[in-house]
């Protein structure tokens, strides 16, 4: 009897996600038209792709068992950065790219910095990088928005390229964690610090580079959604880092760190995805879907630690 409910319980923490995604677009197959139509499908796809790019890096960093609330505010940075520098050569689109991305990968260093030099923890230090970052981007900007004009900058935004965007940074995020010595490091960091160090993992540094490209994919996120905008915004990305952190903890990243993957995420950032546009093509208030997702998080979060508990 105990042996099927470890097996039960193992085969739901493998497989529960993709069967509630399943489900759910089953049900709005059935109950929306429009739902139906590939247009929508691709539709979906396109709205994920910011998110998923940051839920990406925001997954990395769960997994070391810290959190970073900067990620929205990072791509307002991005965006006004990378639109000042277009706006003033509208020609010249990777420098202003790179600029905007670098930025971001700087406040993730300074994040980084915080948690694993001055041991203030991840909550506290990412709290007060967004503010900072919030900040900055309004100062930079003098709290305007940038128009962009710019033919080159507009392709980044266009058709299906944030989706091969998002999927080739899925890829190359998969294969740190499943291929390269890195990934096994971030797992052993977030699963047991002290037994990692002992181990002849360096955790500071380890800490230090998933903050940096959680800022960097951040980075690219706000690159993205200011090319699809044609502006770059101080004001945008407010709430964003609520559907990275949902999108990384539904599918199947533990909060206390040591476990997760990308994969996961990616059905994470879809069942976000879907209940947003589903729920739209419904009418249904966007205050209701707040409360929706919040209760999905919880539930996610409360299953991760009953199935902990349960497999002691």
């Amino acid at each position: 009897m105990k042996t099927t409910y470890i097996s039960t319980m193992a085969f739901l923490k493998k497989f529960g996600i993709l069967i509630v995604l399943i489900t759910l677009w089953a049900i709005l197959l059935a109950v929306s038209p429009t739902f139906r139509t590939i247009e929508n499908g691709i539709n979906i796809l396109r709205q994920v792709a910011v998110n998923g790019i940051m839920a990406i890096g925001m997954t990395f960093v769960i997994m070391t068992g810290g959190i970073d609330l900067t990620v929205g505010s990072l791509i307002a940075v991005s965006g006004v950065v990378t639109g000042s520098l277009l706006v003033v050569n509208p020609q010249n689109v990777v420098f202003a790219v790179l600029a905007g991305i670098i930025v971001c990968g700087l406040f993730g260093a300074m994040n980084g910095a915080f948690v694993a030099y001055a041991d203030v923890p991840p909550f506290v230090a990412t709290l007060a990088g967004m503010t900072i970052a919030r900040g900055f981007a309004y100062v930079y900007s003098n709290g305007k928005p940038y128009t962009l004009a710019s033919e080159g900058f507009r392709v980044i935004g266009k058709g299906y390229a944030p989706i091969i965007i998002f999927l080739v940074i899925l890829l190359i995020a998969h294969t740190i964690l499943s291929k390269l010595k890195f990934g096994r490091y971030i797992y052993a960091t977030g699963g047991n610090q002290r037994a990692a160090m002992a181990s002849g993992v360096m955790v500071k540094r380890v800490l230090i580079k998933v903050y940096i490209l959680s800022g960097i994919l951040a980075g690219i996120s706000g690159v993205v959604l200011a090319s699809r905008t044609n502006s770059g915004q101080p004001a945008v990305g407010m709430g964003y880092e609520t559907d990275a952190i949902a999108a990384a903890v539904i599918g199947g990243t533990s909060m206390t760190g040591g476990s997760g993957t990308i994969g996961g995420t990616l059905i994470g950032i879809l069942i976000i995805g879907t209940l947003n546009n589903g729920l739209n093509l419904l009418n249904v208030s966007s205050y209701y879907q707040q409360i929706i997702k919040g209760f999905i998080i919880l539930g996610a979060v409360c299953f991760d630690i009953f199935s902990k508990k349960k497999s002691k």
